[in-house]
């Protein structure tokens, strides 16, 4: 966990997220941090929490506006895209979910961006069209690691190098990116937002570590590796990514 929570500090400490570490209460009651004015308020965490119930985690968010509210404008070209989410970096070996032992830093991430679809085997929007909608909240399982072609101490989404087949869930979108589309459905109710997802072994989840981070990402300019970076964070659930936070009922 160290190793993770070391190298998370690294790439978002100085990505604009405002630390309250004293504030954020350990786990399994989850991650409290303050209000804070600074932030946008459907991004500011109040809440972050992993509860787990037989073989299904629920990860759940929750921020002092209404969750949800904002989504990226559309710009009408990938290049330099946007991309807002909610995300649950953990300390979870990837293998977990399918992807290589050690891969990076595995997240839970619930996203939302117009001008591009990374969801090919779903109907969002229940119009009869498979991957149309990228711009409705979906969510990813991403891989993470600090990559400063994104930007000093930044981190990105690991690229898949051509010619190579690292190992991949079998619902990867087919995206040279280690990402998943696994079709967990997130709902948001006022505040909150949540996702249920269901694991084969749910011991190697309960063993984890987790934080709670609002962030954007964007699209590399050039449209090559590093494809997908995070380029600014809004808030830390920890204040520190010190990962505190231990999945629970």
């Amino acid at each position: 966990m160290k190793t993770f929570a070391f190298a998370l500090g690294l790439a978002l400490g100085a990505g604009g997220a405002h630390a309250h570490a004293h504030d954020a209460a350990p786990a399994p009651g989850g991650l409290h941090p303050k209000a804070d004015a600074k932030v946008q308020a459907d991004f500011d965490i109040v809440h972050a929490r992993i509860a787990v119930e037989g073989h299904v985690a629920t990860f759940r968010m929750s921020v002092s506006g209404k969750a949800g509210k904002t989504r990226p404008t559309a710009t009408g070209k990938l290049a330099g895209s946007r991309v807002f989410s909610y995300v649950w970096p953990t300390t979870l070996d990837p293998y977990e979910v399918g992807f290589e032992h050690g891969a990076g830093i595995l997240a839970l991430a619930v996203t939302a961006h117009p001008d591009f679809d990374d969801t090919p085997l779903y109907d969002e929007n229940a119009d009869g069209k498979r991957g149309n909608d990228g711009n409705l909240w979906h969510s990813h399982w991403v891989v993470l690691k600090p990559n400063a072609a994104c930007g000093p101490k930044a981190l990105a989404v690991v690229d898949i190098p051509e010619g190579t087949k690292p190992r991949l869930p079998k619902t990867w979108p087919g995206l040279p990116l280690l990402l998943d589309s696994p079709g967990w459905n997130p709902t948001f109710d006022g505040g909150t937002v949540e996702v249920k997802v269901a694991f084969d072994d749910i011991g190697a989840l309960a063993a984890s570590h987790f934080d709670g981070v609002t962030a954007g990402l964007r699209v590399n300019q050039s449209v090559h590796a590093p494809l997908l970076c995070v380029a600014n964070v809004f808030k830390v659930a920890s204040g520190d990514l010190s990962l505190p936070g231990t999945p629970g009922q």
